[in-house]
């Protein structure tokens, strides 16, 4: 898990003379170079001691930069859960849980308890930290704390102490990091998914991808159909809008949320108080929001701006019940009453790592930075177009519009990545599942991805809400299941009801992505 979009991709030419790979692992080390790390022999083991003695790590090795397999290396780590029954296997489950910067050797472990036996019998469940990541040769810039609070929003009287906010963030990446930065892409990640299933001894592979890992398993189809089994994409990132494109759609998919709110919580004045017209209910959030811009509200001892409370919100107007309690509580800390012991604004404690110390203190900021920043060369360098866009998006989605489109670090980031983006068009067949309401990629995200892969099915689940479907026994389950325990994509898209109720409540983030200081609700990453 972070969000928004652009364009400007360039056809995939390079892949067969990048990818050595694609020649067979048994060819000649001269005629394929990447036959070393095909062939390696994974060593492995219990991962630690508080995961079960079933799920099994190691450690491998891939290159660097694939153009250069001979020069520099990178681990990379992996873990499997064997699930399968020698009658039923097809293969091995690869598993992403998002991001950029999000590890998952611990996937296998946790969706063990989350995917129906009938999957577990034909799949082994295969996890692994992305390069840079975790415990895959993890990238640090060294950030503060101020440095890694990277949602911010426009105001002309910061906007220089912002814009060299990040110009500092990129030039500590680009001075403990390097040439490094530049081969942290998802182009790279795709083929170490790759070496992967040579390594496992695999023809093919099957995946289940979630947020950022829809964009990551729809590279891999793109560079690899041929070895691309049943791919089941989850809550999905719109290929034609990374990365600026796809921070910036937050702010877009927030506004009919947000409308969408207001006519729910008016229809419950009696409850909440917040007024009895969807105007109404308008005007007494960003009457609240204009109050804590003139004096930050107390909020159990954290300091809440107009900005903290549009940020925090943001994503808790997906899910309406969640938002007109937060909502309400904020009107009775400024009418003076104290917060309530058990109201829905508490501020979270800090998420510790669940990966070893030797991983940098800023690891999932760098990891997202250096794979957002490297994987296009689409990012403006002229820090006016960002004031200019800023100004102009707050106007167009006041609710986050400054925030998704003021500057970031990518627009200082030295080296660019080492190829294009890749553009996403293929007939491979696909699983696309995706909520109505959900606030990191909304469903025009979703559809995008779905408009890029013309072989797929998508699966739109009306009235759901969350990031995160596939194993929360939601209406798409049944599809996804059948997919991959059969092969078999429905005849055409399909749209299916979530229960009733469901949507009132913001459904949990099921990704392991930090939320950021404020108000509780919201995540920050893909």
């Amino acid at each position: 898990m972070r969000s928004s979009r652009i364009p400007l991709f360039l056809a995939v030419s390079a892949v067969t003379t990048l990818v050595p790979a694609l020649t067979p692992a048994t060819a000649s080390a001269a005629e394929n170079p990447l036959r070393p790390y095909l062939q390696q022999k994974p060593s492995w083991h219990r991962c630690d001691t508080e995961s079960p003695a079933s799920l099994q790590c190691a450690t491998i090795k891939v290159p660097l930069d694939y153009g250069r397999p001979g020069a520099k290396k990178l681990d990379l780590a992996i873990s499997r859960m064997k699930t399968s029954t020698k009658k039923d296997r097809r293969g091995v489950l690869l598993l992403n849980p998002g991001g950029p910067g999000a590890p998952g050797v611990d996937m296998p472990q946790y969706m063990a308890d989350e995917l129906p036996k009938a999957v577990k019998n034909k799949y082994d469940l295969v996890g692994f930290d992305p390069r840079g990541i975790g415990r895959s040769s993890p990238v640090g810039c060294g950030l503060t704390s101020d440095e890694r609070n990277w949602e911010r929003p426009y105001k002309a009287e910061t906007f220089t102490k912002d814009v060299k906010w990040a110009r500092t963030v990129a030039e500590k990446c680009n001075r403990k990091q390097g040439d490094k930065l530049r081969h942290i892409t998802t182009r790279n990640t795709a083929r170490d998914m790759d070496v992967i299933r040579a390594v496992l001894g695999e023809k093919k592979i099957s995946y289940l991808g979630y947020s950022y890992g829809t964009y990551l398993g729809s590279v891999y189809t793109q560079m690899f159909p041929k070895r691309s089994d049943r791919f089941v994409l989850d809550s999905a990132v719109d290929p034609a809008r990374v990365w600026r494109g796809m921070i910036q759609v937050w702010a877009e998919g927030a506004e009919p949320a947000f409308t969408r709110w207001t006519e729910w919580t008016a229809a419950r004045h009696a409850t909440y108080k917040l007024g009895r017209t969807p105007e109404a209910v308008r005007k007494t959030f960003y009457g609240l929001v204009a109050q804590a811009d003139r004096k930050p509200i107390d909020l159990d001892g954290t300091l809440m701006t107009g900005d903290d409370i549009r940020n925090g919100l943001r994503g808790m107007f997906f899910g309406t019940r969640d938002a007109a309690e937060a909502v309400a509580e904020l009107k009775k800390v400024v009418a003076g009453a104290s917060p309530s012991a058990d109201g829905p604004l508490r501020t979270p404690e800090p998420v510790p790592p669940s990966f070893g110390r030797t991983v940098p203190e800023d690891n999932d900021d760098a990891g997202f930075w250096a794979v957002v920043c490297a994987d296009t060369r689409a990012w403006p360098r002229d820090p006016e177009q960002y004031r200019k866009d800023a100004i102009r998006d707050k106007g167009r989605y006041p609710l986050y519009g400054d925030f998704a489109s003021h500057i970031k670090p990518c627009a200082f980031w030295k080296k660019n990545g080492s190829e294009p983006a890749t553009r996403i068009d293929n007939k491979v067949g696909a699983l696309i599942l995706q909520n109505e309401w959900d606030s990191q990629t909304p469903l025009t995200s979703g559809q995008g991805l779905r408009r890029a892969l013309k072989g797929s099915k998508m699966v739109t689940v009306a009235g759901g809400v969350g990031h995160g479907i596939y194993g929360t026994k939601s209406c798409a389950d049944k599809t996804a299941t059948t997919y991959l325990t059969t092969g078999k994509l429905p005849a055409k898209d399909i749209t299916c009801k979530a229960a009733p109720a469901a949507g009132e409540r913001r459904s949990p983030n099921r990704l392991p992505v930090p939320a950021p200081p404020g108000i509780p609700g919201m995540v920050s990453r893909f």
